[in-house]
């Protein structure tokens, strides 16, 4: 059965970019986690909708260009290469943030739902034209 001898061929690789990326994606929220003044999963373990949707919005931000490189990737060093491009991007994004409102990490740890859709759309956004940019 040719579909199955495929398969068996394939499999590897593809553990290797599941594996690769689930990596890729902790690293960049346990960065992500280091670079906010907020502490997310006590935040979110304390029942803070607005830190969840900031954080589940950089994850995804991060996520789109993670994805889109693994897509039209050349290698898995092209993936982390990419990968780390899109933890600069996400960075920048809250950087920026954090100077435009000031007094986001007080909305935040004040459980302000309009700040964590704030944070989370901005990276969410910023990732959606980052993984735009990576097929340029």
């Amino acid at each position: 059965m040719p579909e199955f001898d495929w398969l068996m061929r394939a499999f590897p690789n593809f553990v290797r970019y599941v594996v690769t990326s689930f990596a890729l994606t902790l690293l960049f929220t346990w960065v992500y986690t280091l670079i906010t003044p907020w502490r997310e999963f006590a935040l979110i373990r304390a029942g803070n909708t607005a830190a969840a949707i900031a954080l589940i919005g950089a994850v995804l931000g991060f996520c789109l260009p993670l994805a889109n490189t693994i897509a039209h990737s050349a290698s898995l060093l092209d993936v982390v290469l990419w990968a780390s491009v899109a933890v600069a991007v996400q960075a920048v994004v809250h950087a920026g943030m954090r100077v435009t409102l000031p007094h986001l990490p007080e909305a935040i740890e004040g459980n302000s739902i309009a700040a964590g859709v704030t944070a989370g759309g901005f990276a969410l956004s910023f990732g959606l034209v980052n993984a735009a940019c990576l097929t340029a």
